[in-house]
């Protein structure tokens, strides 16, 4: 089979993409829309996503909707999809703390139902999106590998993001749903706006733009395993296709480290901020000082390479942020401290250099 002729398989067919205004979404959204696929409906409530993420092509349709709002299901699935990618979530580690109920219900509940009407519909694969930094814990050897897993979590989200995968074992094992679980691992690249809930990268860049000091709470000796989310969604759309993945999990990373204040440096240095890098306390449910996957089953279940190196998706990254300023600078939610800090910050125009 020739290494692309994977993408053969959505031409002409219908897909759900739940969560596909957001980062990883709309950037998935856009390759099937490149397919050929007859049919892309973005399910999305948009309290993490933006609707400007998405590009209006007449092959998309976007639905405003909660995952467990059971009339937007119907909806959906009375298309009967051919594909299922399951990426929405109450999103991320912090917000699940502060709002652990609502976290238990889009990610338990929402998936559930997900699950139950996609049992009913019988699509072609059913593609949940979990979590590497959620599953393994705090105490896994590295790399981690997919046969280690912890029932000692750190978070709501963490809890949630492996009750989602529990569930896709029992739909596949008792109902025989194509399932697949992909373990994302701190995807980053464009697409992702900054926010008080969001993940680090933007949130570096969007302050290193405003002239803002950026907080590492640790010692900036932690590291995490960054995947450029081109790959990612190259990881998903194999993932749809290859019958070997059905039933398993494996995780979808770069499989390297990057200490995170390797990273604050690269994006002051790529941007120009001159105000540095500020420590502050760690957060008490931050208990990995490393992260690195290993993506071995991956490569052996789907053809996984990721291909792209990190100081050139962190360029394409802060190249979105510039071509989408005024989107990205609208979009962007902190808390009060940090939005002080961006408020009371010297050159906040930084970002039209």
């Amino acid at each position: 089979m020739n290494d692309k002729d994977y993408l053969e398989a959505y031409k002409g067919k219908k897909i759900l993409v739940t969560g596909g205004a957001g980062a990883i979404g709309s950037n998935l959204v856009r390759a099937l829309a490149g397919t050929g696929a007859a049919m892309i409906m973005v399910l999305d409530n948009l309290v993490s996503g933006e609707r400007w993420n998405l590009p209006d092509l007449p092959n998309i349709m976007f639905i405003e909707g909660d995952i467990c709002d059971e009339v937007k299901l119907k909806r959906v699935f009375f298309e009967q999809p051919d594909y299922v990618f399951h990426l929405a979530a109450f999103f991320a580690n912090q917000n699940s703390v502060d709002h652990p109920e609502s976290d238990l219900d889009v990610n338990g509940m929402g998936t559930l139902r997900l699950l139950e009407y996609s049992q009913m519909t019988k699509p072609t694969r059913f593609v949940y999106a979990s979590s590497g930094c959620s599953i393994y814990g705090s105490a896994a050897p590295l790399p981690l590998k997919e046969e280690f897993m912890s029932m000692h979590l750190s978070t709501p989200y963490q809890i949630t993001k492996m009750l989602g995968e529990l569930y896709c074992n029992f739909f596949y094992h008792h109902y025989e749903l194509p399932v697949v679980k992909a373990r994302f691992f701190n995807s980053y690249g464009p697409g992702e706006v900054p926010g008080q809930y969001r993940n680090v990268i933007p949130n570096f860049i969007y302050w290193a733009m405003k002239g803002v000091a950026l907080p590492i709470t640790g010692t900036g000796e932690e590291t995490r395993d960054f995947t450029y989310v081109g790959d990612l969604v190259d990881g998903l759309l194999r993932a749809g296709h290859f019958d070997a993945a059905i039933g398993q999990e494996f995780n979808l990373a770069s499989g390297k480290e990057t200490q995170i204040v390797d990273l604050a440096n690269m994006i002051n240095d790529i941007v120009g901020n001159e105000a540095g890098i500020n420590f502050v306390s760690k957060r008490k449910w931050d208990t990995k000082s490393r992260l690195r996957a290993s993506v071995d089953r991956a490569s052996e279940l789907i053809g996984y390479d990721p291909q792209t190196e990190f100081k050139e998706g962190l360029a394409e990254a802060i190249k979105w942020f510039k071509d989408n300023w005024d989107l990205v600078n609208a979009a962007a939610s902190f808390g009060p401290g940090m939005t002080s800090a961006v408020r009371d910050a010297k050159d906040k125009d930084k970002a039209s250099c």
